[in-house]
């Protein structure tokens, strides 16, 4: 006989609001300023008291989009060694396909681990 509590199901609108904080930092793209950044910020500071994985995945974006930034503003700084336009590039290239896996995963109702972040929110 197992004594484990069992685990809370996590609930549809949870799993929604997980993936809205990694997409809202997409609104950058269409020409937010800092949407990045105040897109998760926003949604994580009204629905971290809600839902547990909207906690974790909020600090999560965050910490990431705010790694991104520090990484474009380096990578526009050695645009004057040339190198820097290439970073960019990569860092835009790999800000998208992470937030994007992350969504999905979010929505799967999985708590994602983005890599090249660092954790300034814990």
């Amino acid at each position: 006989m197992s004594t484990e509590m069992p685990q809370n199901p996590i609930s549809r609108d949870e799993r929604m609001w997980a993936m809205f904080t990694h997409l809202s930092a997409l609104s950058q793209l269409i020409g937010v300023p800092l949407g990045n950044i105040f897109g998760p910020l926003i949604i994580w500071l009204i629905k971290k008291e809600q839902y547990p994985l909207v906690d974790d995945q909020g600090k999560e974006s965050l910490n990431f989009q705010i790694s991104m930034l520090i990484y474009a503003a380096i990578s526009a700084i050695l645009i004057i060694v040339v190198v820097g336009i290439f970073l960019l590039i990569a860092v835009g290239i790999v800000d998208v396909v992470y937030t994007i896996i992350a969504a999905v995963n979010a929505n799967d109702g999985k708590a994602y681990r983005y890599p090249l972040s660092i954790r300034f929110i814990k």
